[in-house]
């Protein structure tokens, strides 16, 4: 991941969001993701917020995005590792949030830990 690629990959991502469109969305997911949040938690009603698969993962983002019409996200901030990102923006409700991801090297993410503020 380089600086050039991790800002590359942010803007991608928060215009598949804010556009809602899902296979936008989806192809910066590796087939084998694992996804753990606490949104995820909330609505699929599984204690562990974890979502194993690309397949589970439309799933759980076509729920979100039917449970939140009005999803809008404003980037702030993107850091970049050696095989990672974490993007920091907010979204619709002002709530800061937070999400590290781990990528392949052909910059797929394989895993996501998302974080929000109260």
């Amino acid at each position: 991941m380089t600086e050039i690629r991790a800002h590359s990959f942010a803007q991608e991502w928060i215009t598949g969001w804010n556009s809602h469109d899902l296979d936008a969305i989806m192809s910066h997911y590796a087939p084998e993701v694992v996804l753990i949040s606490p949104i995820a938690a909330r609505l699929l009603g599984d204690s562990s917020g974890r979502v194993v698969g690309k397949e589970a993962l439309l799933d759980y983002f076509t729920r979100g995005l039917q449970a939140y019409p009005n999803l809008a996200f404003t980037l702030l901030e993107v850091m970049w590792g050696v095989s990672s990102i974490v993007l920091h923006y907010v979204n619709q409700n002002d709530t800061k949030c937070g999400e590290f991801m781990e990528v392949t090297p052909d910059g797929k993410v394989v895993r996501v830990v998302a974080h929000y503020s109260s």
